[in-house]
């Protein structure tokens, strides 16, 4: 008899490419993947793996198998979300993945009303990037994922995703105070078309917020001159807040709280749409609609 637990390392060699980057995401050891593997093939009494240079591939009885082993896992997800559903307490561990402007803005509350709500609920959360996230999620890495979509980007589709808007979020661009942090005069910007001189701190080249970014000063007639690149907005704040730069910032970022440096709203006033998605097959599970539940909560609190 097939072993699923075999099986499933299975698909991650097919979404992975080598043993050992299954062995690193897994926190299992390169031999040990491959004696499962091994044990798998003897099971199934077929080649499942050849290789291909450096990389592995799915023989076509491989890739069969892998096929046949989504529908069991999505199966046997069902099923443990229709038992969950008849216990009277919810609880058992949720794994998260947030970007961080959302681990900001959002999870802090959430944490504590689900510490109030739900004692009994363990939610483990991990920043990711919204892109790698959805692609984490359908792999059953996390179990639920808040993520974004941009103004013209949308975010990758997966019909095994099911998906629940949690807010809107408005962009605007902050900009220096009129003096710096050494009280010296600033220029005012008083318009995105106005910084066409000034230095801009911008997330990664790849992401769906920096191709946004770049095209919104491509719409106001100017190619940004990009000196600081990094995903981490409190750096960009900083970096604002000291008159080094101006940025592009979500209004998410700043919790409800008052913010730290002067907004502009840009013309047609953008925002963009986050996100929940879970595996279609856990979405009923009481504990991922709890912390759906609370996580809409906490935005309502934050607004």
């Amino acid at each position: 008899m097939l072993d699923l637990r075999r099986l499933s390392l299975l698909r991650e060699v097919q979404r992975r490419g080598t043993l050992h980057a299954v062995a690193r995401a897994l926190s299992y050891s390169p031999s040990t993947i491959s004696q499962q593997l091994s044990l798998l093939e003897q099971e199934a009494g077929t080649p499942l793996l050849e290789r291909a240079g450096r990389r592995v591939q799915l023989t076509p009885e491989g890739a069969l198998l892998v096929e046949g082993a989504a529908r069991l896992l999505d199966e046997m997800e069902a099923l443990e979300s229709r038992l969950a559903a008849s216990s009277s307490t919810v609880g058992g561990t949720v794994r998260l993945a947030v970007f961080q402007s959302a681990a900001l803005g959002i999870v802090p509350r959430a944490l504590s009303l689900l510490a109030e709500h739900h004692p009994q609920l363990r939610v483990e959360i991990t920043q990711r990037e919204p892109e790698s996230a959805l692609d984490e999620v359908w792999a059953r890495e996390f179990d639920l994922v808040i993520a974004e979509e941009y103004p013209a980007h949308a975010a990758p589709r997966r019909a095994e995703l099911d998906r629940v808007p949690l807010l809107r979020d408005a962009l605007r661009l902050g900009v220096p105070a009129r003096s710096g942090a050494d009280g010296m005069p600033l220029p005012s910007i008083p318009s995105i078309a106005d910084a066409a001189g000034a230095a801009w701190v911008m997330e990664p080249r790849g992401t769906a917020s920096r191709h946004w970014a770049e095209q919104q000063c491509r719409l106001a007639g100017f190619e940004p001159d990009v000196r600081f690149e990094t995903a981490d907005l409190q750096a960009h704040i900083r970096l604002v807040e000291a008159g080094h730069a101006v940025a592009l910032l979500p209004d998410l970022v700043w919790g409800g709280a008052e913010p730290r440096v002067p907004l502009l709203a840009l013309e047609g006033d953008p925002q963009r749409t986050v996100f929940t998605a879970a595996r279609a097959t856990s979405a009923a599970r009481p504990a991922i609609v709890a912390v759906r539940a609370i996580l809409a909560e906490a935005v309502d609190f934050a607004g």
